[in-house]
């Protein structure tokens, strides 16, 4: 099968919900015609149906396309994850923790080039939602540890002036190729990043105390779909129009 026809395979899969079998195609062609290949094939996907196929992670075994995905592709992706209702954030945590923290993974690029996008922050932000408290802890104190913390917030000079501190935890203290070590990366080595990432995630903590919905919260509707049945590559369909990408 050749690329064009494997994309066109591909997103018809996507969009008719089976992202199953359309993980398993791009894998068949990385298993006959190399690596290289499948990455052509990555290159020519819309974002959308990358992400369709990496936010289905499964930590039990490893992904091919997780393993080959580039910085940019994976970015694309990341930046546009929100547009599905999942506000748990489970499948934007596992996704990130699982290509950010491969083997051969350049976490710093990752960021950057998730950073370098618009939504890049916000997206980084909604990662670290559930872990609000503990995020501003470690910008104060530079540890993860709420006991060292007095509940003040430093404001965003203070945190430019504190963006290049020495690290009073060490990274292989919080190596657990998750949020902490995610943060700690961010604060010392992306400081630029993490303020801008913490400043967004400040003002959706305000959001959310005031009551407001991130439906409330935007002022265009973003197609968001309903992901509830997505586990395990079980994905609703999603109606498109027909010069939409695909996917979402």
């Amino acid at each position: 099968m050749n690329a064009l026809a494997l994309i066109a395979k591909t997103q018809s899969l996507i969009a008719s919900g089976d992202i199953v079998a359309a993980e398993a195609a791009l894998v068949e062609l990385a298993d006959t015609e190399g690596d290289q290949a499948l990455m052509v094939v990555l290159e020519q996907l819309p974002p959308k149906d990358i992400l369709a196929v990496i936010r289905e992670y499964d930590n039990s075994k490893e992904s091919v396309i997780n393993l080959l995905v580039s910085p940019e592709q994976f970015a694309r992706a990341v930046v546009i994850e929100k547009q599905y209702k999942d506000l748990t954030r489970t499948h934007l945590r596992g996704m990130m923790n699982a290509v950010i923290f491969r083997e051969d993974a350049d976490t710093v690029e990752f960021l950057n080039a998730i950073g370098d996008l618009e939504g890049g922050a916000e997206a980084l932000a909604d990662y670290f939602s559930e872990k609000w408290g503990r995020i501003e802890s470690f910008a104060r104190t530079g540890t993860f540890d709420i006991l060292e913390d007095d509940g003040a917030m430093l404001s965003e000079s203070a945190l430019i002036a504190s963006a290049y501190v020495r690290p009073r935890v060490e990274e292989d203290e919080v190596a657990d190729q998750d949020w902490m070590q995610l943060a700690w990366i961010l604060r010392h080595q992306v400081p630029d990043l993490f303020i801008e990432m913490l400043l967004v995630l400040r003002a959706k903590a305000r959001a959310h105390d005031l009551g407001l919905s991130e439906e409330e919260g935007s002022d265009e509707d973003d197609g968001k779909v309903e992901t509830s049945a997505t586990d395990r590559g079980q994905a609703t369909p999603a109606a498109r129009d027909s010069d939409e990408e695909s996917a979402i």
